[in-house]
């Protein structure tokens, strides 16, 4: 959510923004804004107006009953009266339009990075850079869910009578490597000097709201019947709620930590091969990482967080892309993101596993999360989030990657990252 002084002050910026992300939909909000924001000064000037009118004229109604006259000040007392009844519906009046004003800034985009790439959908996102060779073996790569079938490793029918369509059970080693994933990405991210925490998996709408814009809310998020509570789509929502309404001393930033927890999305119009197996469920399991920090360091640990992923996966020998995403593919709040994607030998192509977005102050704002400086003074820092893993994805990616085959059983190694993980073992070997 933007600053409405920074609106009031640059609309034009504003709007220009708003057609950089191809939302000229949008392009009313920032007139409509400029005007609630107009008449709750406008009220907030009156109603102020009064209260000082009325402490001038309390004390003159005292002066004049000490003096005798007291029918000049009833009447002054009956000017208070009225004066009360006008301040008290100033004062809803008020409410009133702070409600509204916030409904509409917080579907006003964000102000985009200058060094975003300009475009209308993700078809113009721009590859920035890739690491590793992509894998070629001299073999067909089955289905990724073919793959664990062959290791006795997944149970989908059984799911869809438990639970229906976009859940499974993962079985014997490939559940264990999925847990082992897990582990590894929780050490990974701890050596790197971030803070492990396990968050709540449910969240409050005024959270909800605050780290999210409304349209991913509805597209995303699954809503307790019956409670002011939404089940989290990722942790990076409970994480940065965590400073919901809090004043943080600025020597404590930044603030790093990375969380674990089941994930619950709606994911809203899956189809094609990336949507059939396990590429889109509704619920799934991830490592994630949130930074809180200065906003002039906010880049900086931009950069050092997608590299995490990148050196990540390039140790579980999964050869990986960059991707910078353009303007039309931001979500509102987002400032700057780069998605991580792996290469899918089955495929022929690299896919997405790790999404890492610098935020600005937006959450802040909208959370009321600020910063005290060594000077006193408040300020609104910085927020930013990236996957770490988020299996079953990274899964897919590592299977395929790690597969081999004789011409009778599949195995599937074990790069020496992930070894301490799965009891030692260097490989895994199929069933058939």
């Amino acid at each position: 959510m933007l600053d409405i002084k920074f609106l009031r002050e640059n609309p034009d910026i504003v709007k220009e923004n708003i057609k950089k992300k191809f939302k000229d939909s949008k392009l009313p909000l920032v007139d409509e804004a400029i005007e609630l924001d107009a008449e709750k000064r406008a009220a907030n000037n009156e109603a102020n107006d009064l209260r000082a009118n009325r402490n001038k004229v309390s004390k003159q109604i005292g002066m004049l009953m000490a003096q005798g006259k007291r029918d000049e000040a009833m009447d002054m007392k009956k000017l208070v009266s009225e004066q009360a009844d006008r301040l008290k519906e100033l004062e809803e009046q008020e409410n009133e339009l702070t409600a509204k004003l916030n409904q509409v800034m917080m579907k006003i985009p964000n102000i985009i990075d200058d060094s975003v790439p300009i475009g209308k959908d993700d078809s113009e996102n721009v590859e920035v850079q890739q690491y590793g060779e992509q894998t070629k073996v001299d073999f067909e790569i089955p289905y990724h869910t073919d793959i664990m079938a062959h290791f006795c490793g997944i149970d989908k029918e059984a799911a869809g009578r438990v639970a229906g369509e976009g859940f499974y059970y993962l079985m014997g080693d490939i559940a264990r490597l999925h847990s082992a994933v897990l582990s590894y990405a929780r050490d990974f991210m701890i050596d790197k000097g971030f803070t492990y925490c396990i968050p709540p998996f449910m969240i409050r709408s005024n959270v909800v709201t605050g780290v999210m814009s409304f349209e991913e809310m509805d597209a995303m998020m699954y809503k307790i019947e019956g409670e002011d509570l939404y089940l989290i789509g990722t942790s990076e929502h409970s994480m940065i709620g965590k400073f919901i309404d809090t004043i943080t001393p600025e020597t404590s930033l930044p603030l790093t930590l990375t969380s674990y927890s089941p994930c619950f999305r709606k994911e809203k119009g899956a189809h094609g091969i990336e949507e059939r197996g396990i590429y889109r469920i509704h619920q799934f399991e991830k490592q994630e990482m949130i930074v809180i920090c200065k906003p002039e360091e906010s880049m900086e640990w931009f950069n050092k967080m997608w590299s995490y992923s990148v050196e990540l996966f390039r140790s579980l020998d999964i050869p990986v892309r960059t991707l910078e995403c353009c303007s039309g593919d931001l979500a509102d709040l987002k400032v700057k993101s780069y998605d991580v994607e792996a290469w899918s030998p089955k495929q022929q192509k690299y896919f997405e596993v790790c999404s890492c977005s610098n935020l600005g102050d937006a959450q802040s704002r909208r959370l009321g999360i600020r910063i005290k400086g060594e000077d006193g003074q408040k300020y609104l820092p910085h927020t930013l989030n990236n996957t770490v893993v988020a299996p079953p994805r990274m899964l897919i990616a590592f299977l395929e990657n790690n597969l081999d085959f004789d011409g009778k059983n599949y195995t599937i190694r074990i790069p020496e990252a992930l070894r301490p993980y799965m009891g030692g073992k260097t490989e895994i070997k199929s069933n058939n």
